[in-house]
Order: C-alpha cells, then sequence, then structure tokens
C-alpha cells in the first residue's frame, strides 16, 4: 500500500472509518452534541456526498465538480437509509484505494485532496462519538 492509499484509508496516522464507526447507531448519528454544529449523521452525508463528486473527478466519470451539488445534504432519517450512507463510504474507501494504487496525475491530486478533506471530518467524527461517549476502541492488529 502507498502512503496515499494509506491517508485514505486511515493507516498508521489515524484510525480507519471502520473503525470510527463500529456500532453507530441512528439515534447516536442523529443525537445533537453540544455546541456541534451538526450531528454525525449530518456529517456522514457530507463525507458521502463529497467522496462520491472526487470519485467521479479521479476516475474520469466526470471532468469537473458538479454545478450546484449540495455538500450538506439532508441526514439519513432511517436505519435503510444510514446503512445505506455507510455502505456507500466503505465502497467509495475502497474505490479511492484501488484509484490511489497508480494515479493519474489529475487523480492523485484529486485523492490527496479527498485524503486532506476527510481526514478532517473523520477526526471531527471521533470526536463527536467521544463527546457522547460512545468511541470504539481502537481495533488491535
Amino acid at each position: 500500500m502507498n502512503v496515499l492509499q494509506y491517508a485514505l484509508a486511515g493507516g498508521a496516522a489515524f484510525r480507519s472509518p471502520g473503525d470510527l464507526l463500529g456500532g453507530l447507531t441512528l439515534a447516536e448519528a442523529t443525537r445533537a452534541a453540544p455546541g456541534v454544529p451538526y450531528t454525525l449523521a449530518e456529517l456522514l452525508a457530507h463525507l458521502q456526498v463529497t467522496q462520491r463528486a472526487s470519485l467521479d473527478l479521479a476516475s474520469g466519470r466526470a471532468d469537473r465538480w458538479p454545478d450546484g451539488l449540495d455538500v450538506w445534504p439532508g441526514a439519513p432519517a432511517s436505519d435503510a437509509e444510514l446503512g445505506a450512507l455507510l455502505t456507500d463510504l466503505q465502497t467509495g474507501l475502497a474505490e479511492a484505494q484501488a484509484l490511489a494504487a497508480d494515479p493519474s496525475g489529475r487523480a492523485r491530486d484529486v485523492l490527496t485532496d479527498l485524503a486532506a478533506h476527510s481526514a478532517y471530518h473523520w477526526g471531527q467524527v471521533a470526536l463527536i462519538r467521544r463527546l457522547h461517549g460512545t468511541l470504539p476502541a481502537p481495533e488491535r492488529a
């Protein structure tokens, strides 16, 4: 695995998204944390929509960022919607890692931006889960 793949998936630098999301329920995802401007569900929806648009650019399925893209869409409102969102995030992470294995120059730029953006928000996911008292213990290798 190369550095970009590690940055997209967590690697040694920080916890993996799968680790951070362990045991997440809709009740927790939609619960407000004092002083935090959005819920976990809203944050995860933001991560998912920006990840999807970035992957479309990196893979060549799109040639530019979508006009009018709502980067803070509505949060999932049911267990099924949350499950679909989490599945799409995991699928997107796998696609990003595959693209990062041997990226074109454009893909490398887009994926590097995605890795930095995602790392920022995955840190927020960890912090909100800590505020809720539900951050899972780190996985052990």
